[in-house]
């Protein structure tokens, strides 16, 4: 062996390597904190995973070359085409998935383990109770992750599935279960039988863990999902004495972690709830009934455009019903036409707005938004009450007062926009029915608020011809001379 070789191959230069690797990991990680510097923060991460994969393969031990590359080119050949193809809306499923399947190889990773050692038969106690843990978190993971891919996708019902009481004692058993072929595999049996009861066991209780969760709580899941992919690739690094799967998995692990216990906080409720059951789902109440048309007031684009320019603030709130009809470039042009007539204008944006953390952040970012027009709750709260205009584009349950006044209500208790202390609420929706949560909204009863019906992206380019036509008259720009 050449001297070259033997440089490549000395696990000093893989440890440079991983140490590198690792600096990229988290220095990419902290990039994610603005939309401005998350395109380069994920290019670093993905140079850092690169870095650490190619350290990986320098290992002596890794021999077979032609199955590896198949690997890889398997891999590219689903993810790259999927990743490029996948619209905006489609995201949290496309996140669902990607995090199932590092689960689904963690799970697959341990049992090959378990299958090339003959049951850990020579390998320390540590390394079996590691790999069997991996092997149960991510089996969960993958086949929960499934279930809140069809929930989201519309395969599966949004609304909470259950066995009704016997629910909880169910997942126990399995839990158990798992947890026991676990324990027995650990002291010394080596059936290939308990370890196949394990992954089932565990995948049964992925599924049923998931599913009577409700769609209002999907974003919740899927970082929780995600936190418990980290947790199990750390485990997998740890049995397989591989540096990057753990530092990467921990890193995964408290990052969905922190945003999970975030995502339940703001809708004041606690993860353990969430697991035990969620709301929301195919409670659609039918537009035009009497429950909530009573006292509708519609609007034209007309008049959404003459109350625009010649507010002196606007808030914007997205919501789902932005990302489904793909109007965010569109918003942008209208929000800029509102700015050159003199109005401040912001976005109001809630931390579980959308079907994924983040979701509405990312919608904007696309769309090169300003982010410092983009304003949390807490802050936007307090400017409601002094805002002329609250524009509400596609969000239901995240401006919804029963919230805050309604103790009936199941959203009772979780902090949102408060919309309804502005002097006009505009909402663009498509028909009356309720939000992802399946919870009517008094907020569209309201006799500030105005509804204009139809698709948001058709709606908002109305308003803009509309707003087009004011400013060529000259009126905003007088109106905000004299005010």
């Amino acid at each position: 062996m050449t001297l070259y070789a033997i440089f490549l191959t000395s696990p000093s230069f893989r440890n440079v390597l991983y140490i590198a690797g690792f600096g990229l990991f988290i220095y990419g990680l902290s990039g994610l904190t603005r939309p401005g510097t998350a395109v380069r923060g994920n290019r670093l991460a993905a140079l850092g995973m690169l870095v650490v994969v190619a350290a990986t393969l320098l290992r002596p031990q890794v021999d077979n070359w032609t199955l590896i590359l198949v690997g890889v080119a398997a891999g590219a050949a689903i993810g790259i085409p999927a990743a490029r193809a996948v619209k905006m809306t489609q995201m949290p499923q496309m996140v669902a998935i990607f995090n199932g399947v590092g689960g689904g190889a963690v799970a697959l990773i341990a049992w090959a383990d378990f299958r090339s050692s003959a049951g850990y038969a020579h390998d320390p106690t540590y390394v079996a109770i590691f790999s069997t843990g991996a092997a149960i978190i991510g089996s969960v993971s993958f086949w929960g992750s499934g279930v809140a891919f069809g929930k989201l996708q519309g395969l599966i019902p949004g609304r909470p599935l259950t066995l009704g009481r016997i629910q909880t004692i169910v997942n126990g058993l399995l839990a158990a279960a798992a947890i026991g072929c676990a324990a027995a595999v650990v002291s010394g049996n080596h059936s290939e039988l308990l370890m196949v009861t394990l992954l089932v066991d565990a995948a049964i209780l992925g599924i049923l863990v998931v599913l009577p969760i409700g769609g209002a709580d999907m974003p919740v899941v899927i970082s929780l999902l995600n936190a418990f992919t980290g947790l199990s690739a750390a485990a997998t690094g740890v049995a397989l004495n591989n540096p990057a799967l753990i530092v990467a998995g921990m890193l995964v692990g408290a990052s969905g972690t922190l945003l999970t216990q975030q995502m339940a906080a703001a809708m004041n409720r606690s993860v353990r709830s969430i697991v035990a059951g969620g709301f929301g789902g195919s409670s659609d109440i039918p537009a035009g009934s009497s429950a909530t048309t009573a006292s509708v007031r519609s609007t034209s684009a007309a008049d959404v455009a003459i109350q625009l320019a010649y507010a002196q603030q606007v808030v914007i709130v997205p919501g789902y019903g932005l990302a489904v009809s793909q109007a965010q470039y569109a918003l942008r042009d209208m929000t800029k036409l509102v700015q050159s007539a003199g109005v401040t204008v912001r976005y109001a944006v809630h931390p579980v707005a959308g079907r994924m953390p983040g979701h509405m952040n990312v919608l904007l970012a696309e769309a090169e938004v300003p982010y410092e027009l983009l304003t949390e709750m807490d802050d936007i709260n307090p400017e409601f009450s002094r805002t002329d205009v609250a524009l509400v584009i596609g969000a239901n349950d995240v401006v919804n007062p029963d919230a805050r006044t309604n103790p009936q209500s199941p959203l009772y208790g979780m902090p949102i926009l408060e919309v309804d202390q502005a002097h006009s609420i505009i909402v663009l929706k498509r028909s009356m029915r309720p939000g992802y949560a399946g919870v009517e909204n008094p907020l569209f009863t309201n006799p500030k608020t105005a509804m204009l019906f139809g698709d948001a992206k058709a709606s908002i380019l109305e308003i803009t011809d509309e707003l087009k036509a004011l400013a060529g008259g000259g009126a905003p720009a007088a109106a905000h001379t004299r005010a």
